[in-house]
This record gives structure tokens, C-alpha cells and sequence, in this order.
């Protein structure tokens, strides 16, 4: 039975190409799990172990890995930085404990890192800070920390300043203990001295140290007490203090150091350590019942309760099928049954293992706090809990967004269509924010997902991973549609032949609804002219016509229908008859009702060098963009705009050549607004000629 306070189950996040994936690398090394390190840029990092992350020198899925440290064990989780995955770091966050915020010395607090940054203040989770990439060239550790301030709106507590910067960068001085940490040029992360602090930095050292023990002893009455009283608390007392202070996220200890260079790492596992709460000091998840309503119940993190785990994410590998579980209460052991409270149904647990990137250790049980993954289950996805049969119980699920980019794919014969289905079913089942449906008019297969970036790593995960040569349209915006006028109307639906015949007739009201209100339906028929018992079937003819809308066939949004009155037949009417009258009803009545083309609008953060903020500005105006906001920072304007997304496609590869390759930019879906009328009037033009060309 290990003991819960040993654990700690933490990610690693930041923006992308601070050097999050380095730095898990130099933790591994470090806890003696890995004997040779890999670099990014060589395409060898241990946690990168796809193709296309090697390739590209990005993360894209998280990789689960365990190790030990001061008789600690570590599960860590490297998560991606680039906006198109953040499903990646916000499932990761959902299962962890703690963090370590990663951030470039000389890029600072970059778009992604904000991101992240409100992902992880939205699940609680306290962090530690690792300022990394202080021997780059433009580094400031102080400039980070005041970013952190000011851009996150969080409380840094500097625990280390930095012996020198840039090339000059040799250490850490450690401020509790006023030790110098001092690194040989072999890059070996144990080649170090711990030595007195320089003496220009004595008054700096002592500074900050007090500021450090200032905000620490606010966690405690007592400690402050002495402290106002002039007698200086213990070392053990003040970390105490800090470890209170950031499990209940009031301040982030800070660390600095370069990842690539070996320097700095120690302390920041030690910090993970001696700071970041155990599993048992973490908030426990709530318990919801099938509708998603909390019951008031919480799974307790403790083995002897029962069963309750979560799956957060699915990877299909050369061994099949692996789900990753965090384990919240209770034992997980082979050979058991478990029940996933989503599908009803009970799996029985085959093989249990202890990920380290992409190779595993058997294990026979896991217990409350683990994180493990489990070999060959059947039909658990993402967010499906796990329990004991005999007292059942569900946790808070996850929430994912909805694609906003789609883009056509056609394989290139009869063989490789058979594989690509069974390609497309895997990979969905291992990003639930990537979609796929088919076109039932042409048969293309369409695949949606987060954004440019994200489709294209799909296509070529496809190409290598799979071996499916496919053809690719271009991308395609998710445009919506809507209504903007009320329209009261009837319909009747007769059909005579041999037999009993259809009959059905509705009078109804169909009206706009407000935004996000989605499809509503309402019944004021008295006196049974339309019988009770076939509301639910015109209910559900308007909702099947819904997906296609009668401007370009795209997805109707916001509307509300209410039935009215009607006629009824007693031997001609049917479920089926009314369903087929509330159809052909929606295609009478939409275009009387002001149909309008909705367009999918981005959020949109650009970071530019001041000398260029007119030139994006400009360009972002042209784009159809409203400029919110802009901010200047210490080395880089932060504007913030509303585009739509069908005037982003490229964007990246214009900003670079606006701004001599310096300008950053993320974005998200934000909200569906009207589109000016030019815009419409193409979007339906090609709509009309992708008709044609069917027929």
C-alpha cells in the first residue's frame, strides 16, 4: 500500500517552443528513468514519440510518465502547447493535482500560455513557475515575473534569482537558504557546487528574500506574529507556510534556469515535492447523476472506498487499444469488473500498466491517485467514468468544443476506403474535439476539427500512421443558419393509394430564438385535433430538417416552432404522416421567415513588435476584423481582436511576413454572428454550384 502523501500527479504546460518537453526530458534524466537524453529539435524527446511531433518539434498529444524523486513518485504529463490542441491540455489539467507552468525567458507570457493559464484557474490546480531559456539571447527573468503579474493577473513568489543572463548565465541562487547553485559547462545536470551567493548580488538576495518570507507568513497567525515581533521563522516553517499558500493557489513559487542546459531542474522538483499538494489535498470531484446534476456526493480519494475513476484520454498503439484512467477513490485490479455508468455496461479489467511514454510496466493493481492505463477496453471514450457495480456512480464529465473548420477527404480506391473508415474511428475515439461525417449526397467523407493546423497533422497521421493516400479539398468553414422573422403557417400532407393512406395537417408558428437558445419546440393544441401522442413526431420532423438549411444546406440555428392547431384522420394519420408534414412544413415556411447565413467569429490574439502594430492593424481591418484591444508589453504589442474565420485561413504565414517572422497569434471560437450580405451571396453561390456539380 503506498502512501497517498508520496504522490504527486502533475503536467507540464506552457506556450508553444518555451520548453515544456525539454524540461520533462531533464526531470526524467534526472529521476534516473531515462539514461541518454533526447532533444526536441533532433526529433528524440522522449515524450514526443509520434512522427509528426518529432518532425514538427511540437507536442501534440499528452504523454503519461512516471517517475521517483526523493521518495516521491511523479506521474507527469507533457501537454501540448499549440492553440489546435489545448483539448489536450485541458483534458490533462482535469486529471491532475498540480502543475508547472513553463515560460521563455525572452518570450515571456506568450498567447498559448494564457490559455493555459485560465484552463488551469479554472480547475483549481496549483502550479509552480519554471522561467526557463535563461541563457537565450533577449532573456529577463525579472521582466517574466512582473508579466506574470500584470498579463495573468497571479502572485509570483520568487524562490531563486539567476547567477548571470544569457551566455553569462551559470546558476541560481537559492534564497531560504542563501546558497548559491553554480553549474560546470558539461551540461550534466549533477556536475554542480553549492556555493556562497556572489557578493553583487548580496543586496538583491536579501531583498527578495524578504518580500519571499513577507508573503509566506501571511498564511499563518502565529508565524506572522513572530515575524512583526522581529524573530525570523524557521526554514520548516516557512515552507509550510508556501505549501499552504499555494494549495490554495494565493501565490506560485517561482524557479529559473535553462531546461536545455541542464541548469536548474533540482529545484524545481523539489519544489514539486515540498509544495504541490498530495492527491488527498486536492479538492475531491463531485458526483453528478446521468443529467449532469451534482448529487452532493464526492469521491473521497481513498482505497477503501469505492471504485470511482475517470478516463481522460484514449491512444491507440501497436498493442491496441490504451485508456488512460486517473483513479479518484478506491482499487482498480486485474481481473475485476468495472461499470462505465455512460453505456450501462460492465468491462472487465484485462491488463493494467504503468505508462513511460511509449513503453509500460505490467502492474496487477492500481489504487486512488494513480494514474494508469489499461490495455484492450471496449467501449469507454473520453470522459466515461468508472466504478464498482455495486455502488454506482458518475463524475463530472468533460466538456468539449465544437469543430469550427472542416475540409473534404476522398481515398484514393476501394482498398484504401475500407481502411480509412476504421483510421477515422480510431482517431476520433482519441480526440474527441475531431469529428467526421459523411456527405450523403456526394459520399465525401468531411473531417472537422480545432483549425488549420489540427486537420493537417490529422491528414498526415492518416498518410504515415495508417498508410492511406487520401486527396484533400480545401478547408471549409462551419457557416450556420438562421431566421430573423415570425411566420405563422399550415400544412397538409395527404397521400391516397391502394390501402390505407397519410394523413396529416399542422398549424404552427415558427419564430426566431435568442442566440445559443439552439432548436425548441412547443404543443398549445387543445381539444386533440393533433393527438398527444404525435406532437413528439412533428417535433421531430422540424429537428431532422434542422441539419440542413434552405440558403446553402448548412445547419439551422436558434429557432422555436409551436404547434398551433391541426387536422387528424382516424385511420390515415400517423407518427409517420406528421413527421413527413412537419419536413415538408420546414421547407415551405423557412424562406418565408428572413433566413440569414450566420459565420463562425474567432477570438484572435496577435503579439507584434511595436514597429509593426500599424501594419497588423490594418491587415486585421481588411479581414473584416473589430479591434478590442491593444496592450503594449516589455517587448511586444498584445492585440486583441474578433475576426471571422473564413478571412483567417493562412494567417500565419502573412503575420510572419508582415513582421519579419516576430509576430505570434492564437485563436478560439468565440461565437456565430449574421454575415454581411456579399459574404452571403458567395457562401450560397458555391453551395449552388457544389449542387450542380452533384447532379
Amino acid at each position: 500500500m503506498t502512501d497517498l502523501a508520496q504522490y504527486r500527479n502533475i503536467g507540464i504546460f506552457a506556450h508553444v517552443d518555451a520548453g515544456k518537453t525539454t524540461t520533462t526530458e531533464r526531470i526524467l534524466k534526472l529521476t534516473g528513468k531515462i539514461h541518454k537524453t533526447g532533444e526536441v529539435h533532433d526529433g528524440e524527446a522522449t515524450t514526443d514519440f509520434m512522427e509528426q511531433e518529432q518532425e514538427r518539434g511540437i507536442t501534440i498529444q499528452s504523454a503519461a510518465t512516471s517517475c521517483e524523486w526523493n521518495d516521491h513518485r511523479l506521474n507527469i504529463i507533457d501537454t501540448p502547447g499549440h492553440v489546435d490542441f489545448t483539448i489536450e491540455v485541458y483534458r490533462s489539467l482535469k486529471v491532475l493535482d498540480g502543475g508547472v507552468g513553463v515560460f521563455c525567458g525572452s518570450g515571456g507570457v506568450e498567447p498559448q500560455s494564457e490559455t493555459n493559464w485560465r484552463y488551469a484557474n479554472e480547475s483549481e490546480v496549483a502550479r509552480v513557475i519554471f522561467v526557463n531559456k535563461l541563457d537565450r539571447i533577449g532573456a529577463d527573468f525579472y521582466r517574466v515575473v512582473k508579466q506574470v503579474e500584470d498579463i495573468l493577473d497571479a502572485k509570483p513568489l520568487v524562490m531563486v534569482l539567476p547567477i548571470g543572463i544569457e551566455d553569462d548565465f551559470k546558476g541560481i541562487v537559492d534564497l531560504l537558504t542563501r546558497k548559491a547553485w553554480v553549474w560546470d559547462d558539461s551540461g550534466k545536470p549533477e556536475n554542480y557546487e553549492l556555493q556562497d551567493p556572489p557578493a553583487d548580488m548580496a543586496d538583491a538576495v536579501e531583498e527578495w528574500r524578504e518580500k519571499l518570507i513577507e508573503m509566506a507568513v501571511e498564511q499563518d497567525d502565529d508565524i506572522l506574529e513572530q515575524y512583526l515581533e522581529g524573530n525570523e521563522p524557521s526554514i520548516e516553517d516557512i515552507k509550510r507556510c508556501i505549501r499552504k499558500g499555494t494549495i490554495a493557489l494565493d501565490f506560485f513559487p517561482t524557479y529559473c534556469g535553462s531546461a536545455f542546459k541542464n541548469k536548474g531542474i533540482q529545484p524545481v522538483l523539489n519544489a514539486t515535492v515540498d509544495f504541490l499538494p498530495d492527491p488527498t489535498e486536492v479538492k475531491p470531484q463531485p458526483e453528478v447523476d446521468l443529467e449532469g446534476n451534482e448529487t452532493g456526493d464526492l469521491a473521497l480519494v481513498d482505497p477503501t472506498h469505492p471504485l470511482r475513476a475517470l478516463a481522460f484520454k484514449i491512444m491507440d498503439d501497436r498493442f491496441g487499444a490504451l485508456t488512460f484512467i486517473r483513479i479518484y477513490s478506491g482499487k482498480l485490479e486485474k481481473g475485476t469488473t468495472v461499470l462505465n455508468t455512460f453505456t450501462g455496461k460492465t468491462e472487465r479489467i484485462g491488463r493494467i500498466v504503468e505508462m513511460h511514454a511509449d513503453s509500460r510496466e505490467e502492474l496487477t493493481s492500481a489504487q486512488a491517485g494513480d494514474i494508469v492505463a489499461v490495455i484492450g477496453m471496449k467501449n469507454v471514450q473520453t470522459g466515461h467514468t468508472l466504478c464498482d457495480p455495486k455502488e454506482p456512480a458518475t463524475l463530472e464529465p468533460m466538456v468539449f468544443p465544437d469543430p469550427v473548420i472542416s475540409m473534404a477527404v476522398a481515398p484514393r480506391d476501394k482498398a484504401a476506403a475500407e481502411k480509412m473508415g476504421i483510421a477515422l474511428g480510431k482517431m476520433i475515439k482519441e480526440d474527441p474535439s475531431f469529428r467526421m461525417e459523411t456527405d450523403e449526397d456526394s459520399g465525401e467523407t468531411i473531417l472537422k476539427g480545432m483549425g488549420e493546423l489540427h486537420l493537417d497533422i490529422k491528414v498526415d497521421i492518416l498518410r504515415r500512421t495508417h498508410g492511406i493516400d487520401v486527396s484533400v479539398g480545401k478547408p471549409q468553414v462551419a457557416y450556420r443558419e438562421t431566421i430573423t422573422q415570425r411566420i405563422e403557417d399550415s400544412y397538409t400532407h395527404k397521400k391516397q393509394t391502394g390501402g390505407s393512406g397519410q394523413f396529416a395537417k399542422i398549424d404552427y408558428v415558427i419564430e426566431p430564438g435568442d442566440a445559443g437558445s439552439g432548436y425548441e419546440f412547443e404543443s398549445k393544441v387543445t381539444g386533440g385535433t393533433v393527438p398527444r401522442e404525435f406532437w413528439p413526431a412533428v417535433s421531430k420532423g422540424f429537428a431532422n430538417s434542422m441539419e440542413k438549411g434552405v440558403l446553402a444546406g448548412y445547419p439551422c440555428l436558434d429557432f422555436k416552432v409551436t404547434l398551433l392547431d391541426g387536422g387528424y384522420h382516424p385511420v390515415d394519420s400517423s407518427a409517420v404522416a406528421y413527421e413527413l408534414a412537419a419536413g415538408a412544413a420546414y421547407r415551405q415556411s423557412m424562406p418565408k421567415a428572413g433566413p440569414q447565413m450566420m459565420e463562425p467569429i474567432m477570438r484572435v490574439d496577435v503579439y507584434t513588435p511595436d514597429d509593426y502594430v500599424g501594419d497588423v492593424i490594418g491587415d486585421l481591418n481588411r479581414r473584416r476584423g473589430m479591434i478590442k484591444s491593444q496592450e503594449p508589453g516589455a517587448t511586444n504589442v498584445h492585440i486583441r481582436a474578433e475576426c471571422p474565420l473564413s478571412e483567417m485561413f493562412g494567417y500565419i504565414g502573412d503575420l510572419r511576413t508582415m513582421t519579419s517572422g516576430r509576430g505570434q497569434f492564437s485563436m478560439e471560437f468565440l461565437h456565430y454572428m449574421p454575415c454581411p450580405k456579399n459574404v452571403a451571396e458567395e457562401v450560397i453561390k458555391e453551395a449552388q454550384e457544389r449542387e450542380a456539380a452533384k447532379r
